[in-house]
């Protein structure tokens, strides 16, 4: 099926992605044209929600956040492009969605899988320092205080999942700039991650108010006042910023960015799509353009803040940036947003959101995963421990447990006017199906004009990328041009329609790797009605592509052919790809108790050179040692 054709049978066209009409610029005052350039800093704050006075926190007070407010911008509906932070940190810099250049795998840019961008993406500082910027980036220590201290020259944190030449920062700092050079600088906060933050008055944990989702336990409530503490510490640290500029006296001359690079890191929040995960505060101060105390509610997205600094600093904004920017008579409000979540560490997913206003569409393209899936990072913080225990115990409400379901709806859709904590499913609700399908529409539509590479499976992705100069050039090539469309035709009749064994079968021989990848993967998920399909998963295991072996063993472990698929996996653990060796790991925790043969194999995985085979195989021999 080409392209046109999908499309016209999604029901898509032009104006599914139509956009409102610019707005006029309320929020900037009348300026006479200048060709000096401002300084821009970004204050960029991890793991944090909008929980600061000026977005309506009631429990603590934010005086120096605040007063960047009333001197700036603050705009109320900003969203990251992904809920983790190397993903959300390479599209910021890039102004670009991270499933486009192929960085939406969490710290993906590893040893032996370097991921390159395209001659013609550039980041950000590159842009400025060749139109005459002095460039920085530092963290607390770095650039917080005054420039007669002893500074550590160590750049701040970048986590970008490609390759990247760190000539495009000059220094940690601006003071080394020459006298009158306007400087790019970001300062790298720990926000949210410093729960140990010492505070003049900590939060008592009693005053705190949980979502409805969380229990009202002790632990949960101490964890969420820490987190306050750490809004309270992000506050002291935005003032000593505040002081030096005026200090300094270029405080009129510098645009000040705060924001963070993604939601609270909660079981709910962080690595998630839901507004805990990605919505987050954005305030900016532009003396003598902004006005003070502006207040916007358009939708944004956090790849716009580069394409704005671009067009503060006067450079053009080159065509294929997706970031729009925020200010100007050609400003184009957005009528939504999109996010994306994929592999965190060593866990597999692939969820996509589109959201509006008022709705919140999510596309869970593993639904046979659970929600919560088993994560090394996450389940090391006391509060999952926490949460998996009251689980056990039979101590959590419906609306809580449904955080750690085995499996979760292909679709979800919410009402964020009725529903803000996005607790009530509608995608089966008659009454809502027509705006159901418009979002699903628009998803997929967003999809295909970015070149979303998320659902091109991660073997096949490695195994593609070899032949190209960079990820971001595979999907743009004629010969992988309906590549998604096949694809997709394997995933939507299997989720959300009636498809039959026989259909995935016929697609297990389809000439992509990827589209066989997705058919037994799917045909997995139908469990003992799989089994017709068993010569077909027997062929397979002997696949040109690995990626293929490792899937098709899997779905045979599931439909009760173990015999056949089990010797594949332990086979594929010893495979020279660390990729294949991470999904045949994967595959075989997935599998459970059948896995017990496999027992040897993982104890020698966990001596793996790639951590996320060890993650896996360190959880997972504990388990088959005690089911036997």
């Amino acid at each position: 099926m080409d392209r046109r054709h999908f499309l016209k049978k999604a029901g898509l066209g032009a104006a599914a992605l139509a956009l409102t009409g610019c707005l006029n610029d309320k929020n900037l005052l009348p300026v006479e044209k200048t060709t000096k350039k401002p300084n821009i800093l970004w204050l960029i704050a991890e793991d944090m929600s909008p929980h600061w006075g000026c977005y309506g926190e009631k429990i603590i007070q934010t005086p120096n956040i605040d007063r960047l407010a009333a001197e700036g911008v603050l705009f109320r509906n900003a969203f990251v492009t992904a809920p983790v932070c190397s993903p959300s940190r390479s599209a910021m810099i890039t102004a670009m969605h991270q499933t486009t250049i192929g960085a939406h795998h969490h710290r993906s840019s590893y040893p032996g899988s370097k991921i390159h961008l395209p001659q013609n993406i550039k980041l950000l500082p590159d842009y400025l320092k060749q139109h005459g910027y002095y460039t920085a980036n530092g963290g607390p220590k770095t650039t917080v205080y005054h420039a007669d201290i002893k500074r550590d020259k160590k750049l701040g944190k970048t986590d970008y999942n490609f390759v990247w030449d760190p000539a495009v920062y000059d220094d940690s700092d601006w003071n080394n700039r020459r006298p009158g050079q306007p400087f790019f600088a970001q300062i790298q906060l720990r926000g949210g991650k410093h729960r140990a933050a010492e505070v003049t008055n900590p939060v008592d944990p009693a005053d705190v108010k949980l979502p409805p989702y969380y229990p009202d336990h002790p632990v949960i409530r101490a964890d969420w006042a820490r987190y306050l503490n750490s809004v309270i510490h992000l506050d002291e640290q935005v003032g000593k910023v505040l002081k030096r500029l005026d200090d300094e006296g270029i405080a009129q001359d510098t645009v000040v960015i705060l924001w963070t690079d993604h939601g609270i890191s909660h079981a709910r929040g962080k690595q998630f799509l839901y507004d805990e995960g990605i919505h987050v505060p954005l305030i900016i101060r532009w003396p003598g353009v902004t006005k003070p105390g502006s207040i916007r509610q358009d939708l944004v997205s956090h790849i716009d803040i580069a394409a704005t600094s671009l067009y503060m600093a006067g450079i053009p904004i080159p065509r294929h940036i997706q970031g729009r920017p925020l200010f100007g008579p050609q400003y184009e409000p957005r009528r939504c947003v999109f996010a994306a979540r994929d592999r965190c560490d060593e866990t597999l997913d692939c969820i996509r959101c589109v959201r509006t206003h008022r709705y919140k569409y999510i596309r869970n393209f593993y639904p046979q995963r659970p929600h919560l899936q088993h994560n090394r990072y996450k389940d090391n913080k006391p509060i999952i421990k926490l949460m998996r225990q009251l689980l056990a115990e039979g101590k959590l409400n419906r609306l809580q447990v449904t955080v750690f379901a085995p499996t979760r709806p292909p679709e979800e859709l919410y009402d964020l006017q009725t529903d803000p904590f996005e607790t009530r499913n509608l995608a089966d609700s008659a009454a809502h199906k027509n705006q159901l399908e418009k979002m699903r529409r628009t998803l997929l539509e967003w999809m295909h004009t970015t070149c979303d590479l998320g659902l091109v499976p991660e073997p096949m992705l490695e195994s593609l990328a070899a032949k190209y100069d960079s990820r971001y050039a595979i999907l743009r090539d004629r010969k992988n041009k309906k590549l998604l469309d096949g694809i997709l035709d394997v995933i939507q009749p299997a989720d959300l329609g009636d498809c039959s064994v026989d259909r995935l079968i016929e697609k297990m021989n389809d000439s992509r790797p990827s589209v066989r990848w997705w058919a037994a993967r799917k045909l997995s998920a139908l469990g003992d009605k799989a089994v017709p399909a068993e010569p077909s998963l027997t062929v397979a295991l002997w696949d040109g592509s690995p990626g293929v072996r490792v899937a098709s063993a899997r779905a045979l472990c599931i439909i009760g052919a173990e015999h056949k698929g089990l010797p594949v996996l332990v086979r594929e653990l010893k495979n020279t790809d660390q990729v294949v060796r991470h999904y045949a790991a994967l595959a075989l925790e997935d599998i459970g108790p059948k896995a017990y043969p496999a027992l040897d194999a993982l104890r020698a995985a966990k001596k793996d050179r790639y951590e996320y085979v060890r993650r896996i195989a360190d959880r997972l021999v504990p388990v088959l040692e005690q089911s036997r």
